[in-house]
């Protein structure tokens, strides 16, 4: 397993999917925009993550992304490993170089964070955000069908429309 931008993105990103669940599809500008992650880092991320069946797009006005599955069905491992570019681990030969001896330790090492993000559910990771005290602002749904005409508001005024009458206005008496 590897961990790295893309994987921090994705996790960040379905955790703010996830809690916005309620409220129907969520934009990836609105994603980025909270997160501060660029719209075409969430764009590659997402369309790793929709391969995966962890999140499904809804396109058209008011369109967006969300989950694929129950928050207690996915996992930050699966997240995780439906985005990052790992290769799958392979059988090596007895170490020779300092570098292979090094390696049953990282091995062993990828091991138990595999068993740790496969552990963590994105349900725990929203419980944990919303017992924090994470607002979440409801944003207005958006225009659709036939729109009222705005009414137009004559524009009155009791300014003198003329020099004459500015004049007469503050004649004294």
């Amino acid at each position: 397993m590897r961990l790295g931008t893309k994987g921090r993105f994705a996790v960040s990103a379905m955790i703010d999917v996830a809690l916005r669940e309620d409220l129907g599809p969520v934009s990836l500008t609105d994603i980025a925009s909270r997160q501060h992650i660029s719209l075409s880092s969430l764009e590659q991320v997402f369309s790793k993550l929709r391969m995966q069946g962890l999140v499904t797009s809804i396109r058209g006005p008011g369109g967006g992304y969300t989950l694929g599955r129950r928050t207690d069905g996915i996992t930050v491992a699966d997240i995780i490993c439906a985005v990052e570019d790992a290769p799958p681990a392979e059988k090596r030969p007895v170490a020779t170089s300092a570098h292979e001896l090094t390696q049953d330790l990282w091995d062993a090492m990828n091991a138990k964070l595999l068993h740790f993000t496969q552990s963590v559910t994105l349900k725990s990771l929203v419980l944990g955000q919303l017992a924090k005290g994470i607002k979440i602002e409801q944003k207005p749904m958006p225009n659709r069908g036939v729109f009222k005409k705005p009414m137009q508001q004559s524009i009155r005024s009791n300014v003198p429309n003329s020099v004459f009458a500015l004049g007469r206005s503050h004649s004294v008496r």
